[in-house]
């Protein structure tokens, strides 16, 4: 081991500065904070270059004493802590008497300060940790601190700054945050000569959020008012419908102070839980008011993390607040229908595939009522003419309700019907014959043809006939010619749990049952298209641009891969205010898939550490692809799925998804025959 050597001073300073100035941001963090703790009503912050050149922090606060200014540059020199039982109840968000020498020791300061009580100001300046001037000078009560030329003497730290955009965005992202956890206060933000955020400071934190994320964000919120074993919590959590693909949109501030708690977000996820889909998360803006000595913000550098001495109360006010928020805010959607309807007029469009489905014109047949109650419960969502509107609530889940006479058992080889609410039988309308979906029987070298059904004869469904318009079959037993012959003839069956596609075909072991994950299928075939495709033309026109507001973070990161984005199929420009416009996005993606699409893309890019076009370009084929492909229960024809079949025929060697799950699984006549003991 080498000889032990007493730090130089300055060399010590630097070091210790590294721990507290990690980039303009953490300054402009720390000056705001003093700023706070010093009673200020308002606090304006400019900046230049990202805040590399200079950055400014006005305020209205209390100021600071002449005899003061120059201790109060020294380390470890604060107003805030004198014994060390006061680290037990911190109220101030700052506390440790590092933030002004740290930030003197790598930059040029220039301070004008006046208190209440002086009647000329106070103008010192420092650079490097050196004192150059302490003099009177004119000012108006408060304090104005300008920072210049930071790491001017420590290049080395100088050169791991980013560009300019991406700089000027951490410091937004801070004073979004600021704004957000005391709404009392004015904020002003002006970046580059640009004022780019205003909060009224008019104490309501609706204002602030407005102010922070815009009408379209603040609409979509459910204020939050609770308060349980002496932790009060107050603010805002998304409504389910407006849940997003992360978790970057959740922001929890306690006592005022911004922190990561995973105890409440833990909380927040829990009481959504059942309320979203998978892969969904809600956002909040969420104040938690906890006694000072019941929390500790000593544990980390930047004070982003706390430890509560007991979690549990915390975890419990978060939970039940949100929930009981949910219970009272979260109203079904209500809309309007005419009192009666018509049938359809054909069936919904869905998003296209990578493959052509024959034309046909659209036949009208009969399905049996079996689902009477529900004509009442939940009438078709249709068009007509008549004088008295309904208005009517709509579950989240449909509920359905079997009436009248069972239904008479079915043979198992036919196709059972969807179950849809019948629709009110026309006035004067003789009952139909119901006509049940026919069974397919598909040969790789042959057509799919149907096999005519057995009529239904209960009289109790011949009462309750609907009208639905279905796409036509095929209507003869000809080859559907194709050219790959070796993996056998196939006999499409139908489709189990609405995602399964079940084929018979004749294997090398003999008779065999094909199952298709059609999800799995059909993303892994778009994902090769994508792939094919790459930097060639395929996206689509939007007809309107679609905003998208991201956190500061990951507005960042999409404004400095937009090229990449590009290449992807999205042509994104800057809207300014954290938010950007999608002109274009890939021909797969349907236009209600195109924000969340953005918004997973950039939470991918926010959090990536490295540069890697090839894997950021393959994970983005990946997302398009399974946010494209055909879902669980979408009402496909079997002619889209026979395609899909067909498709997959073509290109043997596809067998997993992207994410790796397999897209097809054989069970063997034997297998099967073997679970029931026959052989």
């Amino acid at each position: 081991m080498g000889k032990i050597n007493l730090l130089d001073k300055h060399v010590a300073e630097l070091i210790a500065a590294g721990e507290v100035v990690e980039r303009p941001a953490s300054v402009i963090k720390e000056l705001v904070e003093n700023s706070i703790d010093a009673g200020s009503a308002s606090v304006s912050v400019e900046i230049q270059n990202g805040g590399a050149t200079m950055m400014r922090v006005t305020d209205n606060g209390s100021g600071i004493a002449r005899e003061d200014v120059p201790t109060a540059f020294l380390r470890h020199a604060t107003s805030k802590v004198l014994h060390a039982e006061d680290l037990e109840s911190i109220g101030t968000l700052g506390f440790r008497g590092e933030a002004l020498a740290s930030v003197a020791a790598v930059a040029r300061v220039d301070l004008l300060t006046r208190t209440e009580e002086e009647l000329a100001g106070t103008h010192y300046v420092i650079e490097g940790g050196e004192e150059q001037a302490l003099e009177d000078a004119g000012c108006a009560r408060g304090t104005v601190i300008t920072v210049r030329d930071i790491f001017f003497n420590t290049p080395a730290r100088m050169k791991f700054l980013k560009k300019d955009t991406v700089e000027s965005n951490a410091v937004a992202a801070v004073m979004d945050k600021i704004a957000l956890s005391h709404p009392e206060l004015a904020v002003r933000f002006v970046r580059d000569g640009k004022e780019t955020l205003r909060a009224p400071g008019d104490g309501q934190l609706k204002s602030a959020v407005f102010a922070v994320f815009g009408r379209e964000f603040t609409a979509g919120l459910i204020p939050v008012e609770y308060e349980l074993q002496g932790v009060r919590v107050t603010g805002f959590v998304s409504k389910p419908s407006h849940a997003r693909p992360n978790r970057s949109m959740q922001q929890f501030f306690i006592n005022g102070r911004t922190v990561r708690s995973r105890t409440a977000q833990v909380a927040l996820e829990q009481a959504f839980k059942g309320s979203l889909m998978v892969g969904k998360f809600p956002a909040c803006v969420l104040h938690l008011e906890i006694p000072a000595q019941a929390v500790d913000v000593n544990v980390h550098p930047g004070k982003l993390e706390v430890r509560f001495i007991n979690e549990r109360p915390v975890f419990d006010a978060v939970y039940y607040g949100v929930k009981t928020a949910l219970s009272k805010g979260d109203s079904p959607n209500k809309i309007t229908l005419p009192g009666a309807v018509q049938p359809p007029a054909a069936k919904p469009q869905t998003s296209p595939l990578p493959f052509d489905v024959p034309d046909a014109e659209p036949r009208q047949i009969a399905m049996p009522g079996v689902f009477g109650a529900a004509k009442s419960a939940a009438p078709a969502l249709h068009d007509s003419a008549v004088d008295d509107p309904v208005e009517i609530a709509v579950p989240t889940t449909p509920a359905y309700h079997r009436t009248g006479a069972p239904e008479p058992a079915r043979p198992f080889t036919e196709r059972w019907p969807d179950a849809r609410p019948a629709l009110p039988a026309q006035p004067g309308a003789a009952p139909q014959r119901a006509v049940e979906p026919e069974e397919w029987d598909v040969s790789l070298s042959g057509e799919a043809a149907p096999v005519s059904p057995e009529p239904v004869s209960n009289p109790a469904q011949q009462s309750e006939e609907s009208v639905f318009t279905e796409q036509p079959s095929l209507t003869n037993r000809e080859a559907v010619q194709s050219n790959v012959q070796a993996r056998g003839d196939f006999r499409y069956i139908g489709h189990a749990f609405g995602t399964y596609i079940l084929l018979e075909r004749d294997g090398a072991d003999g008779e065999e049952l094909v199952l298709i994950d059609r999800h799995a299928a059909h993303e892994r075939l778009l994902y090769e298209r994508l792939k094919e495709q790459s930097g060639t033309a395929f996206s689509q026109m939007l007809l309107a641009p679609v905003p998208v507001l991201l956190e500061k973070n990951e507005y960042a990161a999409v404004l400095a891969s937009l090229e990449l984005c590009e290449t992807a199929g999205f042509e994104i420009d800057d809207f300014g205010g954290g938010t950007v416009l999608v002109r274009s996005a890939p021909l797969s993606l349907t236009g209600e898939d195109v924000p969340e699409a953005v918004m997973e893309i950039a939470g991918y890019l926010a959090q990536s550490r490295t540069d890697v076009t090839t894997e950021h370009l393959d994970w983005l084929y990946h997302n398009i692809a399974c946010r494209a492909a055909m879902k669980a229960h979408d009402d496909r024809s079997p002619e889209e799925l026979i395609a899909l079949v067909r498709q997959l025929d073509e290109n043997p060697q596809l067998r997993y998804c992207p994410h790796g799950r397999p897209i097809s699984i054989v069970l063997t006549r034997k297998e099967l025959e073997r679970q029931f003991g026959r052989v």
